[in-house]
């Protein structure tokens, strides 16, 4: 029995405007169906349809040197990387689902992101996390930061990839919503990877994997509004995962690439089938039947709109090849997985779905998708007051008064700056045995066999320094992310980003967004480095407010060879040199003025990409000659952490003297940018002067790494703090407030 057509108000309950809901109609030529209401309001939503930020996406760099799929081609970005060999890597978010269901949320989280890159042939070699949470003290942080780690943990170490790199902040601006931003990095033979498209009228289409339930109902329209108080209704928008199931549909999938068993193949993530089997018959400019009575079901009773909206994970939408059909099918068998041919690819570019005969669906499979028929917004952007009111503050008015020794220990010791391993210590890092740099460090690096190169992935963003300069702080994220892996003797070749920000409807957010795109666009065209892919991530705000902008960043560099490959820590005997220009005036938005104040002020530290670029070449050349034995890059909580931290990952001592007529305090916690800290032998101090005047760097010698404490002096002050005390205060803040043993 065909379906009724319904009107606005139950378009409207969906989350569709009434001008979209007009739109259909136009579309359509009639009133559409409950079905068809489902799918638009989920295609047209925020998550899957991009409708406000799409225009300025657009405007990102995509095209480079390796680039070999770009932004928006396929479920991934891939790089070129050498040896027949692509990188092939993606970052997105499950916040809203990790808020609710903080371990489902995030395993489900690292099981879409996963999906994404082994659908196109690539087998995951890492995962990342980006992370950020309200302030532990409060005890629902606590809860979420626990469950969220261990959600993580427990999808990756099962599936077997490790957990290599990322971040983790604690910040009140996201207690009211909580992100957790995964990224995965496969690779793949760069000439067999799988697009996600239908062709071939008459291909069969197969749906691999897990069964169709009701879990994750409305997923995509649930993260495309605001979380509130009544948010906990909508725990069946969140999804359930599992890794060992996950695991053989990698193997299945990857073989059935392998054996060219596909024309294209794309995973069900948000809107479930409703956007695999739209978004695959858009990109091939076909149409698809699909028979919902061949759809394997979990649940009983289940009717069109749950099942072709479901978010059920572990599976795929696999457009076959007609005559292959039982090779497919063996290869399903092998893996003990459910596998059945439920439409196939049709003339004429309608998505068209029956059930018991009749049609339930019938739309232009175009009109649903991003680029085709979704909705495009020019929202407007408005300048929020209170960036007049921040921007006026002076580094002056912040009094950093009293023992240098105790702030440091302070900073040293925040959760945001202080060690992560009782979050990297849950996840298996070295299965797969590719993992040469551990977490912690500035980024992870990653052997790729087969080939001589090694790949060094990072996570980065300052939110505080966003909120008070949205364009400055997404040009400081794309800057400080290619530091990180610059510190490692990589050279930046592509980004993917997650961009989270509040609720695109209220001009003053998504100015927010306008302008941080527009910092980070900037920065990608000065280092000329593509932007590949990633996730927009709006309506991030709950009663409490919205969060910090915070674009996140997730980078590639790639390190030629292994000798290349360069520690962070101090080596005993190095001399240590700061490599930039430090402007002590620079602490808005600064750990050390968080520590005093509470509330970010002023404005974030300038980011001069030709200094950046400088800098990194600098570090490439001195490197290539390998002059260079240890280097870590500044930033959160300036030189002084910079300090603590590699002599703590060297396990040394250092003996520093401050420069002449710097003010100690500020100079050592000042936040300035293009600045790293290097190690070099003594036999090589005048080569390195050489390379510095050669490529216009400052550089300034500072002492010399020896001993068990860290040792600061200035003509105004002296610093002496034991090596193993900045250990404990490093390594044991989190733990101990996880075990209940810090009173907070």
């Amino acid at each position: 029995m065909e379906e009724r057509a319904v009107d606005l108000q139950v378009a409207l309950e969906q989350g569709l405007t009434s001008e979209e809901y007009a739109r259909i109609v136009e579309i359509l030529g009639r009133a559409p169906n409950f079905t068809e209401v489902g799918i638009f309001a989920v295609m047209w939503s925020e998550h899957c349809s991009y409708k406000s930020s799409i225009r300025y996406l657009k405007e990102l760099p995509h095209e480079g040197s390796h680039v070999l799929v770009g932004a928006g081609e396929e479920n991934a970005g891939a790089l070129d990387i050498g040896g027949g060999k692509a990188v092939v890597f993606k970052i997105e978010s499950h916040n809203h689902p990790s808020a609710l269901e903080p371990y489902q949320g995030a395993a489900t989280g690292i099981g879409g992101i996963l999906r994404d890159i082994f659908s196109m042939g690539a087998r995951p070699i890492a995962a990342c996390d980006s992370l950020r949470f309200g302030d532990l003290s409060n005890p629902k942080q606590r809860h979420l930061f626990d469950g969220v780690v261990k959600g993580i943990a427990a999808y990756g170490n099962c599936f077997g990839v490790p957990t290599v790199a990322g971040e983790v902040v604690f910040d009140d601006a996201y207690s009211g919503n909580c992100l957790v931003n995964a990224m995965a990095v496969g690779i793949a033979d760069a000439d067999k990877l799988m697009p996600a498209h239908a062709v071939g009228i008459g291909n069969p289409v197969f749906i691999l994997g897990a069964t169709t339930g009701r879990d994750g109902m409305g997923g995509a329209t649930f993260a495309s509004v605001e979380l509130s108080e009544q948010s906990a209704e909508n725990r069946s928008s969140v999804q359930i995962g599992d890794p060992f199931l996950e695991k053989l549909l990698l193997e299945a999938t990857l073989e059935i690439i392998d054996k060219g068993l596909a024309v294209g193949i794309q995973d069900m993530g948000a809107a479930g089938i409703s956007c695999s089997s739209s978004e695959m018959s858009a990109a091939g400019g076909v149409g698809m039947t699909i028979d919902l009575d061949r759809v394997p079901l979990r649940e009983d009773g289940m009717i069109p709109y749950e099942i072709l909206l479901s978010e059920s994970q572990e599976r795929m939408l696999i457009v076959g090849i007609k005559g292959r059909e039982e090779e497919l099918r063996r290869v399903a068998e092998k893996w003990e997985l459910h596998i059945e041919r439920i439409g196939e690819v049709t003339e004429g570019g309608r998505l068209v779905c029956v059930e018991r005969g009749s049609v339930v669906c019938d739309v232009p499979a175009d009109s649903l998708v991003l680029g085709g028929g979704a909705p495009v917004y020019d929202r407007p952007a408005k300048k929020p007051d209170y960036i007049d009111v921040v921007s006026r503050w002076n580094a002056d008015e912040l009094a950093i008064e009293g023992d240098i020794s105790k702030l440091i220990e302070e900073i040293i010791s925040m959760p945001s700056i202080s060690s992560k391993r009782w979050v990297y210590e849950q996840y298996d890092h070295q299965v797969g045995t590719n993992t040469v740099t551990k977490p912690g460090a500035d980024a992870a690096v990653m052997r790729v066999k087969g080939l001589e190169a090694f790949l060094s992935i990072s996570t980065d963003c300052n939110g505080r320094y966003c909120y008070l300069d949205p364009h400055m702080g997404g040009l400081q994220a794309l800057a400080e992310s290619a530091r990180n892996v610059v510190a490692t003797g990589a050279k930046p070749i592509g980004i993917t980003n997650c961009l989270n920000f509040g609720n695109p409807e209220r001009p003053e957010s998504f100015w927010q967004f306008v302008e941080a795109v527009r910092g980070m666009s900037d920065g990608c065209r000065a280092y000329k480095i593509p932007v590949t892919g990633g996730n927009v991530s709006f309506y991030n705000e709950s009663d409490t407010g919205a969060i910090y902008p915070t674009p996140v960043i997730g980078m590639l560099g790639i390190i030629e060879k292994q000798e290349l490959i360069i520690p962070q820590g101090f080596i005993k005997g190095t001399v240590i040199y700061l490599l930039g220009d430090t402007d002590e005036s620079e602490i808005g938005g600064s750990a050390i003025q968080k520590l005093l104040m509470k509330e970010p002020m002023g404005r974030p530290p300038t980011v001069d990409m030709t200094a950046e670029i400088a800098a990194a070449d600098f570090i490439h050349r001195a490197n290539s000659e390998q002059l260079i034995e240890s280097c870590h890059d500044i930033s959160d909580g300036g030189l002084a952490v910079a300090l603590a931290e590699s002599c703590i990952w060297g396990s040394i001592g250092a003996r520093i003297e401050l420069p002449a007529g710097c003010d100690a305090a500020r100079f050592l916690f000042s936040e300035s940018q293009a600045r790293y800290l290097i190690g070099v032998k003594e036999d090589n101090s005048n080569h390195i002067m050489e390379i510095a005047k050669e490529f216009g760097v400052s550089i300034t010698r500072l002492g010399v790494a020896i001993g068990d404490s860290l040792d600061i002096s200035s003509p105004l002050s002296k610093i002496s703090i034991k090596v193993n005390r900045l250990n404990s205060l490093y390594e044991n803040k989190i733990p101990n407030i996880m075990r209940g043993e810090i009173e907070l």
